[in-house]
């Protein structure tokens, strides 16, 4: 880091954030509940910003450009990287915004769960709690693969920030089978940033029986307008749509209609009203600014708008920094009403995805459970194709919550008048 600095000086760069990050991880494969492979990994990796102010016909301009200064990098071979990003930097014609000014605290450690052991103490606990739930013969966990990981990170600019803290996440990914009525394998993933053991197992049990059943299942829905049912997984997905519209560098662009005070769920809503948290991930934003929770919907309405110093600056609301993570009040219904009149229950997909530009969202239909006439029938194939903006006025939400790494909110919500193409 000194030697960045020394170079940054010598090329007469006076504005710059540098950023190190510092991973140890502990990665573990399994061959069924037999661990067949295990690698450890410890990588440093440094970035160097670096902002140029300029002047383009008569307005002032501040470029930016970026250098990676691998280890093992010599002086003149650093010192060049960020002489590259520095002459780059003046291409950049971003109207001009203030940097902000950053803190010097001392270093934060980890206080959760995982913190005070090592990482192959905390592999363990995961894995254990990954195949306890793995007992059968006829449905059963065929491979996984788990990865632990120590994060140190460490922000130092110009403006005066000098921060770091300490972080862990476990996450991973594992494949069920079920060999009859007909042999079917589903992929299904986990992340925590605490080791919830009970979260985990209930997820590989709902994993399970989801396994089971897509080998029961034979025939796609039928092609038509649905009340769908979205669980687990796809809830933080279709909500991110709020989390990026409320982006401050999408509404500045034109691409998001929203502004504080917006009732941005619609002014007619039937069902359950929006209230999410924003969820400060990490401490400090890219810049050493230190990071809060805020409320980003109360009943609709927004209530913040995030993002960084550029376009921030330019809209004239504070520079909060980017967030990602989201805390969902709960709905109205508990699960089992949600379900209790005609839908399809759709439980996976091959990648359902979230479109904040147009609202849409969809995927490819890996197993849904359609319930209608007092049956419940499992279904694959076909697609889901709907859009936020037509669903949110209407839209039930679980009582019962969903909690993964960036998503804590409720288990499932209804929406009426999908589109589902099908047989």
């Amino acid at each position: 880091m000194e030697k960045i600095v020394a170079a940054l000086r010598e090329l007469g760069v006076e504005q710059y954030v540098i950023t190190e990050k510092h991973t140890d991880s502990l990665e573990s494969f399994y061959v069924k509940k037999n661990l067949d492979l295990t690698r450890r990994e410890d990588t440093t990796v440094r970035t160097v910003r670096v902002f140029r102010p300029f002047e383009k016909d008569g307005e002032k301009m501040l470029g930016d450009s970026e250098a990676t200064v691998r280890p093992g990098m010599s002086e003149g071979e650093l010192r060049a990287a960020i002489s590259r990003a520095w002459f780059a930097a003046q291409f950049v014609a971003n109207r001009w915004y203030p940097l902000p000014q950053g803190v010097k605290e001392p270093h934060r450690p980890d206080k959760g769960g995982f913190a005070g052991r090592t990482l192959a103490e905390s592999m363990k606990t995961m894995a254990e709690a990954l195949f306890a739930e793995d007992r059968g013969e006829d449905v059963f966990i065929n491979s996984a693969e788990i990865f632990m990981r120590r994060i140190d990170t460490r922000i130092l600019t110009s403006q005066g920030a000098d921060v770091s803290w300490e972080q862990y996440e476990v996450w991973g990914e594992y494949v069920c089978q079920c060999p009859a009525p007909q042999d079917v394998e589903t992929y299904h993933q986990f992340s925590f940033r605490e080791p919830d053991t009970e979260a985990l197992r209930r997820e590989v049990r709902q994993a399970l029986a989801m396994t089971s059943a897509r080998a029961q299942a034979v025939a796609a829905p039928r092609t038509g307008t649905y009340s769908l049912v979205l669980d687990r997984e796809q809830m933080g997905e279709l909500l991110s749509y709020y989390v990026g519209r409320a982006g401050a560098s999408m509404i500045y662009q034109k691409y998001s209609p929203f502004q504080m005070g917006d009732a941005v769920q619609g002014e007619d809503v039937t069902g359950d009203r929006l209230t999410v948290d924003l969820v400060a991930a990490e401490p400090y934003t890219a810049f050493g600014v230190p990071m809060a929770d805020r409320p980003l919907l109360e009943e609709g309405v927004l209530r913040t708008i995030h993002g960084g110093p550029r376009f921030a600056h330019y809209l004239g609301v504070e520079p909060t920094g980017d967030y990602r993570a989201v805390r969902v009040s709960t709905g109205s219904a508990p699960m089992e009403e949600l379900t209790s009149e005609p839908c399809l229950h759709a439980v996976s997909f091959s990648d359902f995805q979230m479109d904040p530009l147009s609202g849409h969202f969809g995927g490819e239909l890996r197993l849904g459970f359609l319930h209608e006439n007092g049956k419940v029938t499992p279904v694959t194939g076909g697609s889901v194709n709907g859009s936020i903006l037509d669903a949110q006025g209407r839209m039930t939400f679980s009582r019962e919550r969903f909690r993964v790494k960036d998503y804590d909110g409720p288990l499932a919500v209804r929406m009426e008048g999908v589109q589902v193409a099908g047989a």
